[in-house]
């Protein structure tokens, strides 16, 4: 083991011993008066990796073993080393937390939704890290029954998560998963809501999800497999052992993943399986949860498919005969197969057609075009009744909510905007007025007429044009001196929306403007979007981030010593190849959980999500595949350069990204890099992918990241 001496810079130097198999030399020096923090630096354990006659010498191979005492030591030594650099931050963290915190209204609640008779709703107490689930019979001015309060579930744990809180067809039990590590593995649990009793019933790694037949006492819920992919279906019967569980479905196509849920209606349970480019569901009536489940349509490569219920038929949300950006199909319940689905909602070229909210009367679309979502209504015996809910801002998000009452009229939907806290409306289809339920408070001095929101453009290296959403703080001058955070994600056909972040208030209210550059890869522009920014597209995506940062600094907002940029996941890939790509453009970058040993993860089948995503990525087992992922892996082109300041983040129990990829790539960094900018990397030690859990301690985080922009713009408060 290599000495915690050298970790934490207390005096020590050492040489960087490029010979294989050799550890790390530590030479004590005495300590001088005034001592600058020397970062860790991780032994070298060579290890030959070769595929296609081609051989990578991968240095650190070894920090992937988790049990490792001498990993955990790593990390912990880049935890205190990251603390002395940023200690001249504390009071500015400090100050960062407290802001942010006090924007957030303490006791709170969301806006109640209807179903089978109760108003559900989660509300918070003050000081309190996690929500509580309560109900009310039949009115919002009943006595409160409280399902679970998460507080208390919390209590002595590091960690914490309830989710999937399903209550049974007769209101009397409710299922709920339980995660204590951040592995996303979760416990389900079941609760007696008349007596408050827990049942003893316990089922562990789940997806935390489970779904109610018609009988009160069959569940079904979804198993993950040792890399964490969700693969078979159980049903349970509550009161008997997890070990009597039957298996009514096993997905053995190691490329997808399956999951359970019951359709709008109540009438059916769907079993789901899907890929990138293929999905296959089952249907079985909820009444009678021992029949054998039947496959509504068979998978097919290229065939993508959803389901719901209405009525004596299907509706099915397919790209079908081509239609790229998707349309709505229906088939009769007694006729499955694609032979028998016929057009609701047409395909459309400039139009994508993201999801649908079935009523008795209405249909809803949510479609998206140029960047922006939209919500179509539609009645069902009224053709002319087809119209758009208008927003009336130039750059917002707008999405259906909570909607489980079939029979109503009334649409309920969120919207916000770069200016506009999130905002709970209830619509009337049928008379046309919106109801403004809830308003996110921000607590303060906060107004929206502060802030400016506009859309821009970018072109590209091909001519396509790259929307670009901003918000700044009204009256700041854009002379080309301004610090700027950009901020992308483009992977996996998610879109960016342009939303409210309070937290981001603490940027923009010191003078930064803040970027979303809508990239390929997501679908912001449809789905055409999405296939020009994957598999041998994928540059597309870093080079479009390049073409915003370029242009935010043509247009003078900002300047290559005032821009930031920020992604996380899929996006810390992004940040890994810009880095490597155009180094030269940015004083700091913040790359959180990032994805940026492609490669090897992708070569790596025991990983989660490795599987699933071949047709992301590409399959690196194929030659072409191989050489064009080679060409942008992050971790695999780090290079002898100057690279610009650098904040890695991760969470050393992380499911989707493993923390040894942002471990590896920031020691390979330190080997490699010619400058003497910082590089600093944080890992949470008790949370996973998506950090601390709670209500407030993930601002811990937001703290951390902002203090890091901050003290590189030379602005200490």
């Amino acid at each position: 083991m290599f000495s915690l001496l050298l970790l934490l810079g207390t005096g020590c130097s050492s040489s960087k011993d490029r010979d294989a198999g050799e550890t790390v030399a530590v030479v004590e020096q005495s300590a001088p008066e005034v001592r600058t923090p020397q970062p860790p630096v991780a032994p070298v354990h060579p290890k030959e990796l070769t595929i296609h006659n081609d051989t990578r010498i991968d240095n650190y191979y070894w920090l992937n073993e988790r049990d490792n005492p001498e990993v955990i030591s790593y990390l912990n030594a880049e935890n205190a080393y990251t603390r002395q650099v940023m200690s001249d931050t504390e009071d500015l963290q400090e100050q960062l937390f407290d802001e942010i915190v006090s924007r957030i209204k303490q006791t709170d609640e969301s806006v109640p939704y209807k179903k089978n008779g109760y108003f559900y709703y989660t509300r918070y107490e003050e000081g309190q890290e996690y929500p509580i689930y309560a109900r009310k019979k039949e009115s919002i001015d009943a006595a409160e029954e409280v399902m679970l309060n998460a507080n208390e579930r919390a209590e002595g744990k590091s960690y914490y998560a309830a989710a999937g809180m399903n209550v049974s067809p007769n209101n009397k039990l409710m299922a709920f998963g339980e995660d204590t590590v951040s592995r996303r593995q979760y416990t389900l649990r079941f609760k007696n809501l008349e007596t408050g009793e827990l049942l003893e019933d316990r089922i562990p790694n789940t997806t935390g999800s489970a779904v109610w037949a018609g009988d009160n006492k069959t569940i079904f819920y979804t198993m993950k497999d040792p890399a964490l992919r969700s693969f078979k279906i159980f049903s349970h019967i509550l009161g008997t052992p997890a070990s009597q569980d039957r298996e009514v479905y096993h997905e053995d196509d190691e490329t997808f993943n399956t999951f359970v849920y019951k359709t709008k209606s109540d009438k059916y349970i769907i079993i789901g399986s899907s890929s990138t480019m293929s999905q296959e569901y089952r249907f079985v009536d909820a009444n009678d949860p021992a029949a054998t489940f039947k496959v509504i349509q068979p998978r097919e490569r290229g065939l993508e498919y959803s389901i719901d219920h209405y009525g004596d038929s299907f509706y099915i949300r397919t790209n079908k005969d081509a239609a790229t950006n998707f349309k709505l199909m229906k088939t009769p319940v007694t006729k499955t197969s694609k032979e028998n689905w016929k057009d609701v909602i047409p395909h459309r070229e400039d139009t994508y057609l993201e999801g649908t909210e079935i009523f008795k009367d209405y249909l809803v679309l949510q479609e998206r075009k140029d960047a922006l979502t939209h919500l179509r209504i539609k009645k069902w015996d009224d053709p002319q009744t087809d119209y758009y809910v208008d927003f009336g801002e130039e750059a917002y998000t707008a999405g259906i909510s909570v909607n489980p009452d079939f029979d109503s009229k009334v649409l309920r939907y969120g919207y916000s905007s770069l200016t506009t806290p999130f905002s709970t409306y209830d619509y009337n289809m049928e008379t046309r007025e919106k109801t403004l339920m809830k308003e996110q408070e921000v607590v303060g001095d906060f107004s929206k007429d502060n802030y400016v929101s506009k859309r821009i453009y970018a072109t590209a290296k091909d001519g396509t044009r790259i929307p670009v959403s901003l918000v700044y703080r009204k009256g700041l001058n854009l002379d080309g001196n301004n610090p700027t955070l950009q901020y992308a994600y483009g992977s996996y056909g998610y879109s960016t929306n342009p939303g409210f972040n309070s937290a981001r208030l603490s940027l923009l209210d010191r003078g930064f403007v803040y970027a979303i550059a809508h990239i390929r890869g997501g679908q912001e522009m449809g789905r055409q979007w999405y296939e020009d920014g994957k598999m041998m597209n994928k540059k597309n995506t870093f080079t479009d981030f390049i073409a915003v940062s370029e242009y935010l600094i043509e247009q003078k907002y900002t300047n290559p010593n005032k821009l930031f940029a920020q992604g996380g996941s899929a996006g810390g890939l992004l940040m890994g190849a810009v880095v490597n790509m155009r180094p030269d453009l940015y004083k700091g970058v913040h790359a959180a959980v990032p994805f940026v040993d492609v490669i090897t993860t992708m070569l790596d089948t025991s990983i989660p999500l490795t599987t699933g995503e071949f047709d992301e990525w590409g399959n690196p087992a194929d030659k072409e595949a191989y050489d064009y992922m080679l060409s942008y892996s992050p971790y695999d082109n780090v290079e002898a350069k100057e690279y610009p300041n650098m904040l890695v983040t991760t969470g050393l129990h992380d499911s989707q990204v493993q923390y040894f990829e942002p471990a590896k790539w920031v020691a390979k960094l330190r080997q490699m890099k010619t400058d003497d900018n910082l590089l600093l990397l944080q890992t949470n030690m008790d949370a996973g992918h998506g950090g601390a859990s709670g209500r407030f301690q993930p601002y811990r985080e937001t703290a951390l990241q902002y203090a890091f922009f901050l003290k590189l713009a030379d602005i200490t408060q």
